[in-house]
């Protein structure tokens, strides 16, 4: 076994001895050979690495399929209540090394793959990144599916098979580049196009009166929704779930009257207009086309799932009166907030139930994760826009307004409060509120850390929590250890149990049982030995991807994760070009070596966040090729961030940058997945942050700026940015050289817009928070001077996290959202 395999497979399952290798071994060869001839068609002696992986990879499904078909049996046999993740977004990354370490086969895949002649990491590599995703939301969705099938959860995900999802991110002269990504292009052997699992989608059209009473609504057009599935493994292969995402297909492909007639183009303008539903994550929705676009895809996945899952629960248990005992659905923030009102039709229009009933159904099925504190990011759709789209739903909608504020008014609520509550919102154009939808239709809506959920309590939700008291609940986010420790880091797992043993592989709260070794000498030089070989392994990945060079003993600044504002990318990049200044001021200070990384991607139509992307390359190129720093500073921006590229930083980061606006991250789940591989973190007190520094020991983590209710105080009386600025003299100089076109001599107003942004209007309180920031990162250069409390620091960080398990969040949505015993 190499130092840096997966190591699960070394040890025994407990109460099993490991089974003898060789025949295994053999049985696996003889599987790949047998797919590589018949399923892939090839030669062993011709094969292509990629024909290598789809065949180790179909002899991995068909030990998964297995597992999978008796879990899916005991579930229905014992009558399990099932939870149906919602999610518009599934970062599930590379799959076939997490399910070969979940299955305990990742060595003996190795050895039967090198009795052929091939490289198991060879294999890997050939695997592209689902585009199913974009950051934190998508990846936690991803971590949850994993603890549900590890704890015996059953489930399914629902989500979108987008054929191209997220952009690919090309940078091109420091700009960032949106070209499709083509993920798919080669087929994926993991899924299972499941062509009798079909649902109609309907759109626009009239809602007309049934001579019988009640209403129908004739769709203007369909929309078909192929079900693609694919088995999700839990933890030693004992449970297997299944993520389902919707492919959008036309009921008619082709118009053939059309064609025939010489119009080729327009007899596929229906297909064209109902496939795009699935071809792109998140389109642009700066136009009414593109917002039209999402609403069509959110709708569409929330009713095909939810039209599924009445499906299994009739074959299974008959009575639809019975779907909130057998059915938990979780809201994974507002992307399908329509569900709620799309129930109520399915429940009344379809199957006949009464108002009343239908809502206690959905309101004990529905529960909903909010992820976000900034009123602008909680979706609104314009009513007209609804009406003409959704026309049925619409309806719905009013009906459950109604209600709720009839329930409002009974309980004392004045005109301000019916406003403040109202899921319309009649001050803004006339816009759904389906933050209010969510909410109002779930029993239970959950923050995802103790400040957020605090916040949501006084802040975007203050009104309706008084309207309905009790209902916010807290669930701290958490990340799967399996593949942001075991698999992202394998030498660092392989040094943790060689140290404490094994157990923390099962359950991760024996991580603390590495306390005591913070204070060993011997364990913290292996630590950071360790960490030495990630770092290098990262410079060799910075090399080829963007041509820099790079020191691993410097220390690596790490901040990775989708460029936003509120993120504060600019903070650390403005601290780059302080720093930059004061090596070149000051050539005989003893200064601290350092790489700033950089990973991320912004919306295409965010163009502030494209800008702040520009900067950072700008600065990467002026600071790499200046000869007088003798390579004392660094910057890297690695394009194109996804979980592959993440599971190589990670390990590598000695800090890790988690510096957003006080009050504005609602947890950040990066936070932990650095804190568990032993990176320090510099941040301000805001969302998970606050629980990690009371986890680890504030000695351990570096804490600057404003708290929350500070900021959000400033943020709404205003804040002088000038008089910051004036106030520091290191600040005005960094904005003094943007101004001047240091970065951009060619262009040498390029960031002048920039800069008085930021002085006539900090949203974001980055010039208020400078200063803090920077003596932070002073503090974080005097500690790295100082190996043997760096590496204690290390140590702590690494054995105090294992809270943050997602199978510890998974196990409370179990128990207190969806009321259902983890087995």
């Amino acid at each position: 076994m190499t130092d840096d395999s997966p190591i699960r497979d070394s040890f025994p399952t407990p109460g099993e001895e490991n089974p003898a290798v060789s025949p295994e071994v053999a049985a696996l060869r003889a599987a790949i050979l047998d797919k590589l001839i018949y399923q892939v068609g090839g030669r062993d002696e011709r094969a292509s690495p990629r024909d290598w992986f789809l065949a180790a990879t179909l002899a991995v499904r068909d030990r998964i399929t297995d597992r999978w078909r008796a879990a899916n049996d005991q579930s229905a046999a014992e009558h399990h209540r099932q939870v149906c993740y919602l999610s518009m977004e599934f970062l599930i990354g590379r799959l076939l090394s997490d399910a070969l370490g979940n299955l305990g086969l990742t060595e003996t895949m190795r050895e039967a793959l090198a009795d052929l002649g091939v490289d198991l990491e060879e294999v890997y590599a050939q695997e592209p990144d689902a585009a199913l995703g974009n950051g934190g939301l998508g990846r936690l969705a991803a971590c949850f599916m994993d603890s549900m099938a590890s704890l015996s959860i059953p489930a399914f995900g629902y989500g979108i098979r987008y054929e191209h999802g997220l952009f690919r991110q090309l940078i091109q002269e420091g700009r960032q580049r949106e070209v499709p990504e083509d993920w798919l292009s080669l087929g994926n052997p993991w899924e299972f196009e499941r062509a009798n699992i079909v649902c109609d989608v309907g759109f626009g059209g009239h809602v007309a009166p049934r001579a019988e009473g009640g209403v129908v609504w004739h769709p203007g057009e369909v929309v078909r929704a192929i079900a693609y599935d694919t088995p999700v493994v839990g933890w030693g292969g004992k449970w297997v779930n299944t993520l389902r995402l919707w492919s959008a297909r036309a009921t008619d492909p082709l118009q053939l009257d059309a064609f025939n007639s010489g119009d080729h183009i327009g007899a596929q303008l229906n297909r064209v207009r109902a496939e795009a539903i699935s071809r792109v994550l998140y389109p642009g929705d700066e136009s009414p086309a593109g917002q039209e676009l999402r609403l069509r895809q959110e709708y569409f996945f929330a009713s095909a799932s939810l039209q599924d899952m009445i499906r299994r629960h009739k074959r299974l248990h008959g009575d639809v009166s019975t779907l909130a005992e057998k059915n938990a659905v979780q809201l994974n923030d507002t992307h399908p907030a329509i569900g709620v009102a799309e129930l109520m039709r399915l429940l009344i229009d379809v199957h006949g139930l009464e108002w009343e009933e239908a809502w206690r159904i959905g309101l004990a099925t529905f529960s909903y994760t909010n992820h976000t504190l900034m009123p602008e990011a909680l979706e609104s759709w314009p009513v007209a826009l609804m009406e003409r789209l959704l026309p049925r739903n619409m309806q719905i909608i009013y009906l459950i307004n109604a209600q709720h504020l009839e329930a409002g008014r009974k309980a004392g609520a004045d005109d301000g409060m019916l406003a403040a509550i109202s899921i319309i919102n009649e001050h803004a154009g006339r816009r759904v509120r389906m933050g209010h939808l969510a909410f109002v239709g779930s029993h239970k809506v959950n923050g995802v850390s103790a400040l957020h959920t605090g916040l949501m309590k006084t802040t975007v939700f203050a009104e309706l929590d008084r309207a309905c008291p009790g209902r916010i609940t807290n669930k701290t986010n958490g990340i799967t250890f399996r593949r942001w420790l075991m698999r992202a880091n394998p030498g660092l797992t392989r040094l943790i149990a060689d140290s404490i043993g094994p157990r923390f592989l099962d359950d991760p709260e024996h991580l603390a049982e590495l306390a005591p070794l913070a204070n060993d000498a011997a364990f913290r030089q292996a630590f950071a030995a360790q960490r030495l070989a990630a770092k290098r392994r990262l410079a060799d990945v910075v090399r080829a991807r963007i041509g820099v060079a790079i020191d691993p003993a410097a220390i690596f600044d790490v901040q990775i994760k989708r460029i936003h504002e509120y993120k504060r990318q600019l903070l650390n990049i403005l601290h780059t070009i302080a720093l930059y200044n004061a090596m070149r001021a000051q050539p005989m200070s003893r200064w601290t070596p350092r790489v700033k990384i950089f990973a991320g991607k912004a919306a295409p139509s965010y163009h502030q966040a494209k800008l702040i992307i520009r900067l950072a390359n700008d600065v990467a190129r002026v600071v790499n090729s200046d000869p007088t720093l003798h390579g004392l500073l660094k910057v890297a921006f690695l394009p194109n961030y996804n979980v592959t590229l993440a599971e190589s930083i990670i390990p590598a980061a000695d800090l890790s940058e988690q510096i957003s606006t006080a009050g504005l991250e609602a947890s950040g789940t990066g936070n932990m997945k650095f804190a568990l591989n032993g990176a320090l973190t510099i941040g301000t007190l805001d969302g998970a942050n606050v629980e990690i520094s009371e986890r680890v020991g504030l000695e351990n983590i570096f804490i600057f700026g404003l708290k929350a209710d500070a900021a959000g105080a400033m943020r709404r009386d205003g804040f002088d940015a000038r008089a910051a600025v004036a106030a520091s003299p290191e600040l005005q100089g960094v904005l003094e050289s943007l101004v001047g076109g240091v970065f951009s001599p060619e262009e040498p107003d390029r960031y002048r817009g920039l800069v008085e942004g930021l002085l006539g209007h900090d949203s974001f309180l980055v010039t208020a928070d400078f200063d803090s920031y920077q003596r932070s990162q002073r503090q974080v250069a005097e500690r790295w001077r100082q190996p043997d409390d760096w590496w204690r620091s290390a140590v702590l960080n690494t054995a105090n996290v294992a809270w943050f398990s997602s199978d510890r969040t998974i196990r409370e949505y179990a128990e207190e959202i969806w009321t259902l015993p983890a087995r």
